[in-house]
């Protein structure tokens, strides 16, 4: 795998190819969005390269993209980091770019850091207000708890997250970025998998596409041909009697 990288894009080309696949895959957009610091930045990257970095430059609002294969198909991701959110006088500081982030997603991640209680407040604000963005509750949301190997200094048990999580109908997930990339891997492919699935059922293309009647074959044109051909030789028999 090759990865090319310019300042606010990485993108996954094909093995041995000197750019990205010339067929147009379905694109699948994801914004990541949560409080300042909690990791939202080490999770894009090391979903797109495995890898962990541990310095980035906070609220960067990269985007990113890459190519994966989801149930044989290729599918194109373009995934959205976005800058910290906080609370300010109980209700969401939320800027009109993070907010054209939300409405450009097709889906989002919610992220908050075990070590940072206040993040864990954010949450059910931030879902709410993505319900708001999205009206028709029809954009999936996954929930990731990031730093789960800082347990020496957590402020947020992972119970919490879970119930959280089940109230508002989100699928959860517990992640170190730092440490593992099953689970970081296994929350976007989800998200990928739930999107796709949308799109399947959703475009009016292949509605359309479904709707259209199948090419009569040749055969299936000279049998009728011949029946119609022997129907009425079979009339005129009977009138001539």
């Amino acid at each position: 795998m090759r990865l090319t990288q310019s300042m606010c894009t990485i993108a996954e080309c094909a093995p041995g190819g000197d750019g990205c696949p010339a067929a147009r895959p379905r694109l699948v957009k994801i914004a990541v969005v949560g409080g300042s610091g909690v990791g939202k930045t080490a999770l894009v990257v090391r979903f797109l390269t495995r890898r962990f970095i541990g310095d980035y430059e906070r609220n960067a609002g990269n985007l990113y993209s890459r190519h994966i294969q989801i149930d044989g198909e290729m599918v194109a991701i373009q995934v959205q980091d976005t800058p910290g959110v906080q609370i300010h006088e109980h209700s969401l500081d939320c800027n009109e770019q993070l907010n054209r982030c939300i409405r450009w997603a097709d889906a989002l991640v919610i992220v908050f850091s075990i070590t940072d209680y206040k993040s864990y407040e954010l949450l059910s604000h931030l879902y709410h207000h993505i319900r708001q963005l999205h009206p028709g509750n029809t954009v999936p949301v996954v929930i990731v708890a990031n730093k789960a190997d800082l347990l020496h200094i957590k402020e947020v048990e992972p119970q919490q997250g879970l119930q959280l999580a089940n109230m508002l109908g989100c699928t959860f997930y517990e992640v170190s970025v730092s440490e593992n990339y099953n689970n970081v891997f296994n929350a976007f492919h989800l998200l990928c998998k739930e999107v796709n699935r949308q799109q399947t059922t959703s475009t009016p293309e292949r509605r359309r596409t479904s709707l259209i009647p199948r090419p009569k074959s040749p055969n299936m044109q000279d049998l009728k041909r011949r029946f119609k051909q022997a129907l009425s030789a079979k009339v005129r028999t009977v009138t001539s009697v």
